[in-house]
């Protein structure tokens, strides 16, 4: 009897009033591992694709499918993710979401071992999948796991466990699966016979097949882990009179422009981020930087984003309010893209001599840092019962990933890889708009 009234109250949802301090501390840290696990399978594309580049024999548009295939299944799936969280919660949901990614994993194997690269992105369209799933709990979870006012700083705390991941991703994957020899094998294969040229390049891509399947691995017990966790249930869809009075009328998510201007707002913010980290790495291999050197350059962008997070966690809301830390970033986004494109000279830093230009690349990382934890609050403010769907939609903008590098993909062949950044320049331009008028709007005109 005891422990049927236990699982009962596992499964029932609980309102975020009624938790501990205990309970939300346990709960932002599981959350925060979540963010990690995102983290690491996520910018671990930043070094998959100049990889995949060689070993696949791929142009800068295909290579840049990478990105594609993986945040394109977040377009695929958020909707229906949000429909499985209804109705199996956020655990099993969640559970179900590394699952997922665990299957991505293991297809890595077969794809390596045939060094056919459209299995690679099967592989990599089921891991953004299962990643879809668990971003769907995860960010509306956190969001209204506390006060309001507050929402910013808790995904800035998430933003770093995120972007910590993503410094170690692509260093981690090099030390692994890279050696230092690979710098002369790259230089020598334009010489080599066909089949000698064939023997390496099956030998560079079989080096994933270990890693990918520890990952495999571990996700399939992290799943298991979050399973049988202290997360609570929470009550996502609650709403105060104020709110239902206000959504009465409602029946459609459509009728919320300040959401879907912000899930647009998201599309591009999120296009701009893998942009500046994903394409970093070639952008210094035209200033004839090794991939072994450049591999760091990810790093650099995504440690500047963290030192973003620290900052947003320190003043928001104390000093500055989560919707100006969303301005000033935007604006920095606008400025460092001209620089980017207009700045010029050779600079030596960090041990690294390269055109001025990568460095404000890098700086990108940290006007990015607090564009996303701007943007989440304020559009799914005043959602009540419609939050996961909202979130679900804001989700759906993550495609923004898969859609964007292959714009600067193309316009890199075109034209070049520096000129190809103009293609952030009409993004941040609406990302100002956003966080200065469109998060006001909550009627069509």
């Amino acid at each position: 009897m005891g422990n049927t009234v236990a699982v009962k109250k596992q499964n029932d949802s609980v309102d975020v009033s009624s938790l501990t301090k205990r309970d939300t501390t346990i709960s932002i840290i599981i959350i925060g591992v979540m963010f990690f696990i995102f983290g690491f399978v996520s910018w671990i594309n930043a070094i998959l694709i100049p990889y995949f580049k060689i070993a696949c024999e791929l142009t800068n548009f295909q290579s840049y499918l990478v990105a594609f295939a993986f945040y394109i299944s977040y377009f695929v799936m958020s909707v229906p993710s949000s429909f499985l969280l209804k109705k199996v919660g956020f655990k099993k949901g969640i559970m179900v979401g590394f699952w997922t990614m665990a299957v991505g994993a293991f297809i890595f194997v077969p794809a390596a071992y045939t060094r056919t690269y459209e299995i690679f992105l099967m592989g990599l369209f089921t891991i953004g999948a299962g990643l879809a799933i668990l971003q769907t709990a995860a960010n509306p979870y956190i969001t209204v796991l506390g006060p309001k006012e507050r929402a910013a700083q808790r995904i800035s705390i998430m933003g770093i466990a995120n972007k910590a991941a993503g410094i170690l991703a692509p260093i981690l994957f090099a030390a692994v699966v890279l050696k230092a020899t690979d710098t002369d094998l790259f230089a020598q294969l334009g010489t080599m016979s066909e089949v000698e040229k064939n023997a390496a390049l099956d030998e560079l891509i079989r080096r994933v097949i270990v890693p990918y399947t520890c990952v495999g691995a571990v996700l399939l017990g992290l799943g298991l882990f979050i399973r049988y966790s202290p997360l609570p249930e929470i009550n996502t869809e609650q709403e105060s009179a104020e709110v239902a009075t206000a959504n009465s009328g409602k029946t459609s998510i459509f009728q919320f422009p300040h959401l879907i201007l912000g899930a647009l707002g998201i599309f591009l913010h999120v296009g701009t981020q893998v942009i500046a980290i994903d394409t970093i790495i070639g952008y210094a291999g035209s200033m004839g930087i090794p991939l072994m050197e450049a591999k760091v350059f990810p790093s650099y962008t995504l440690f500047l984003t963290i030192c973003g997070y620290i900052l947003g966690i320190i003043c928001i809301p104390r000093f500055i309010s989560q919707v100006n830390a969303l301005r000033i970033c935007t604006l920095l986004g606008t400025l460092f893209t001209l620089l980017i494109i207009f700045a010029e000279g050779k600079v030596t830093f960090l041990g690294h001599e390269a055109d001025l230009s990568i460095w404000f690349i890098v700086l990108l990382g940290f006007a990015n840092s607090l564009v996303w934890a701007g943007i989440w609050p304020l559009a799914l403010d005043g959602l009540g019962k419609f939050t996961k769907l909202g979130a679900s939609i804001m989700i759906m903008g993550l495609c923004g990933n898969a859609i964007m590098p292959l714009f600067y993909g193309y316009f890199a062949d075109l034209f070049d890889v520096r000129q190809a950044y103009w293609v952030l320049f009409p993004c941040y331009l609406y990302l100002v708009f956003y966080a200065v008028y469109g998060h006001k709007i909550r009627k069509w005109a």
